[in-house]
């Protein structure tokens, strides 16, 4: 089976799995993912952290945001700017306006100062305990994460629910690994 193959059909079955997940974690799981971050991940003052607005049943990192923003942290989500290309950065805080991206996704106005993170909070489909993350197929945050880590330290957290674990996930050498993967139940420290 080719790779394409295997991440397809691994994307349909990890799409099901998150649903499933987000009902059985219920309410709690924002507040406690939130909790997991800040106790195990370095955020602090000088910390510039990416995350993200929910679509469908991804994980909710507001609360996690918010967190980070009361430690001082700068705030920042992810802009598509063009397709094959990485993501920018611009800087967010609560009822700054938004735009409609083109998979769904709410960014920052093109006129939000840009930032470049030092945390990422990155959603996804499934992981598996080597850091591997299934994403949507885009490879946004794939190319992303290669860029920052060429340019310097970036920490990517990949945000799931407990039940989002697969065995092993389908991936090669343009998948960028994660460096955690914090859920409502713990945060896994990937070894290197």
């Amino acid at each position: 089976m080719s790779l394409d193959i295997a991440k397809k059909t691994a994307r349909k079955a990890a799409s099901r799995a998150r649903q499933s997940a987000a009902k059985e974690a219920g309410g709690e799981a924002a507040m406690l993912f939130a909790e997991n971050l800040m106790r195990h991940v370095p955020v602090d003052a000088d910390t510039v952290v990416s995350g993200y607005l929910p679509i469908g049943s991804e994980l909710d990192v507001r609360r996690a945001m918010t967190a980070c923003l009361n430690k001082g942290a700068d705030i920042c989500m992810p802009a598509v700017v063009e397709e094959n290309a990485p993501l920018a950065f611009r800087r967010w805080r609560q009822g700054d306006a938004l735009v409609e991206e083109k998979f769904g996704t709410q960014a920052p106005r093109a006129d939000a100062p840009e930032c470049v993170p030092s945390v990422l909070i990155v959603p996804m489909l499934a992981f598996d305990r080597r850091g591997y993350r299934l994403g949507y197929g885009g490879g946004f945050y794939d190319r992303t994460l290669a860029a920052l880590r060429a340019a310097g330290p970036v920490l990517a957290v990949g945000a799931a629910y407990a039940g989002q674990e697969m065995k092993t996930v389908p991936h090669d050498e343009l998948d960028q690994p994660l460096d955690y993967i914090v859920t409502e139940r713990a945060a896994i420290k990937i070894a290197r």
